[in-house]
């Protein structure tokens, strides 16, 4: 069986982050824009990469373009929430709350995001305190 989509190759990561930032866009288009030239050798490493992304539903392709167009087919948030739950899987037998905290904790949050997580969480514990009425 191949990797799984979160299971994905710095490089990889990178085709898709510069997909995430636009609607489309070609193999010498995101070669450029990775690699900043486009030799035939880089071209081909974009395409396999392209493929293997392709492969794991990542990307999809517009074939009834020529050249091919590509698109990103996951969202950021889903490959986040899919990677941090593998995280959470391996580390904490798949409980998120230990990893958060430990995130949480950690000294690289400023005031702002703090004050934006608990707006979330007082936001989030509104909509059940609703459910269960």
């Amino acid at each position: 069986m191949g990797k799984l989509p979160w299971e994905i190759t710095e490089y990889e990561l990178l085709l898709l982050t510069e997909l995430w930032q636009r609607p489309s866009a070609t193999v010498p288009e995101l070669t450029e824009a990775v690699y900043g030239n486009t030799t035939p050798a880089l071209l081909a490493t974009v395409r396999t990469l392209l493929d293997r992304l392709e492969s794991k539903g990542c990307v999809s392709r517009d074939r009834t373009k020529w050249p091919h167009h590509y698109m990103a087919a996951m969202k950021r948030e889903e490959l986040a929430t899919n990677r941090l739950q593998a995280t959470a899987d391996d580390l904490y037998d798949g409980d998120l709350a230990p990893l958060l905290t430990h995130l949480v904790r950690s000294e690289r949050l400023t005031a702002e995001d703090r004050d934006n997580l608990r707006k979330l969480l007082d936001e989030l514990a509104g909509k059940d305190r609703k459910k269960r009425e």
